[in-house]
């Protein structure tokens, strides 16, 4: 078996689970039909969670520079933005970077690692059995049959990989679509922001530089028209002009789609050797920039559970943890943008419920509550059952500043760049805390807290996931402390060793 892992798809999600995988030692490679990362580019946000995550793989840095950097968002386009700066975390911002260049950056990451991509190739189908999976693809040397012992979907809404996994798609079609295309608009003064909603329909055009920029349009003379229909340079300057009143000086598109509302998610996202990630798993109207964020996301949670079964360290109930964890956060993304998307109707009722939100909004914690559910920085998982109860729990993990035994000072991400499960353990003078240190998958940090935190200040001894979700944390209280981190390394890191 040459590979261990085949990803179906090569966008953002695709790479950033390659990399994982990659990190991780698994032989991993991905089938992609285009030849190159297309310049195109939907997603224009990556969120603070998102962020997070890549700067605890290092990989942070290489996008921030690309980019610009915002102090907020925005639900629904309301008149009041939502506020990231106040968000507890490193990453209280979000960086405003065309899609492509974000997939680029992931791609050389993924391989710098030793993954491998194959492009002008395609999928033609996906067989599992009880010992692998074959996967049968057609390229320029013509057809033939790969197997690994897991496969991936990250091919997007009309996935190859779900219809074959036999997995069903539920939701609803579209009820309209919008128009998204990036355009020169040389009336427009510099960085200019326009965002509004009359009875001709919504515009929101945001400068992807100093002459492009980002439009999205719903027009309500053209709102009907099939997702299928080509966007012709007419209709996207006609359609400008009935929601702004003038062309805005447009003289170039540099491309132009239509895309509609449904909403869609996969019954489950895994079934047996074949899993879902990104839009194979579910699709939504793109409110608030979150659907390339969300599946990142997955990819991070799902990586290094699959790299477990395949070097034989991950218990079992770990794989089926991926659906167990992903599919209710993202039920409630898709609730999120429905609501978004009712929030976009230009009747008077709702028009006025929009003032209604934007005042409301403005109350501090309500702005908070909404801007972490979008920056996905409230997103926790169930408490382990078999560990002892602790507020912290399955709770994100926000990059805490360290003091080390020789008193250096240091941000906790940096650990987690191997990819490995961290144990912060906050007492250097335990004995037989050396065999902790055997474990080829758990990296060993002895510290203190540098900075005073809350969320901390009860903790003798917590592990982090490898996807940045604290696995357990335990109390200065506990009877026994030795044992209880003993049985929490040995449930989640296994029995196998160096």
């Amino acid at each position: 078996m040459k590979y261990e892992v085949i990803l179906i798809g090569g966008g953002p999600v695709g790479m950033m689970l390659a990399g994982e995988l990659a990190l991780a030692g698994v032989k991993v490679c991905i089938i992609e039909r285009l030849k190159e990362t297309t310049p195109y580019s939907r997603a224009l946000t990556v969120h603070p969670r998102t962020l997070e995550i890549l700067d605890m793989r290092g990989v942070k840095s290489k996008l921030i520079g690309k980019g610009r950097l915002l102090s907020g968002g925005h639900f629904a386009g309301l008149e009041t933005p939502l506020d990231f700066s106040v968000l507890d975390s490193s990453s209280n911002y979000t960086l405003f970077l065309p899609q492509s260049e974000t997939e680029k950056v992931l791609e050389e990451w993924a391989l710098s690692l030793g993954a491998e991509v194959w492009r002008e190739v395609e999928a033609l189908s996906v067989h599992q059995d009880e010992g692998g999976v074959d996967v049968k693809i057609a390229g320029p040397n013509g057809e033939t049959t790969l197997r690994s012992a897991y496969v991936v979907g990250t091919d997007g809404a009309r996935s190859l990989v779900r219809k074959h996994a036999n997995i069903s798609f539920e939701g609803t079609d579209a009820t309209f679509t919008a128009i998204l295309g990036d355009a020169v608009l040389s009336d427009l003064a510099p960085m200019s922001v326009i965002s509004r909603i009359t009875e001709k329909g919504l515009v929101s055009i945001m400068p992807i530089n100093d002459h492009m920029y980002r439009v999205l349009i719903i027009d309500m003379e053209r709102h009907n028209i099939s997702k299928d229909e080509t966007v012709t340079f007419e209709e996207f300057r006609s359609s400008i002009i009935r929601t702004t009143g003038s062309d805005l000086g447009l003289n170039d598109v540099k491309w132009m789609s239509r895309f509609g509302n449904a909403t869609r998610q996969a019954g489950r996202y895994r079934n047996g050797r074949l899993f879902l990630a990104g839009d194979s798993a579910h699709i939504h109207f793109p409110a608030g920039g979150q659907g390339m964020n969300v599946g990142l996301q997955e990819a991070m949670n799902l990586g290094w559970k699959l790299a477990g079964a395949i070097k034989g360290w991950a218990p079992d109930w770990l794989l089926d943890s991926y659906h167990t964890e992903r599919f209710p956060w993202n039920t409630a993304l898709l609730r999120n943008t429905e609501v978004q998307t009712l929030l976009l109707d230009v009747t008077p009722p709702i028009t006025e419920l929009r003032r209604m939100l934007a005042n409301l909004i403005q109350i501090p914690e309500a702005n908070y509550q909404i801007a972490a559910q979008v920056s996905a920085i409230d997103v926790h998982y169930a408490p382990d059952a078999e560990a002892p109860p602790h507020p912290l729990n399955g709770k994100r993990f926000k990059d805490l500043s360290l003091k080390l035994k020789d008193g250096q000072l240091i941000n906790s991400y940096p650990f987690l760049h191997k990819g490995t499960f961290l144990l912060l353990h906050f007492h250097f003078n335990e004995q037989n805390s050396g065999q902790w240190e055997t474990y080829s998958n758990l990296q060993v940090v002895h510290a203190s807290l540098a900075e005073a935190d809350a969320d901390w200040n009860d903790v003798h001894t917590a592990l982090i996931r490898p996807d940045g979700h604290i696995a357990w944390a335990i109390s200065l209280s506990d009877p026994n402390p030795m044992q209880t981190i003993n049985e929490g390394i040995t449930r989640w890191c296994g029995n196998i060793t160096d």
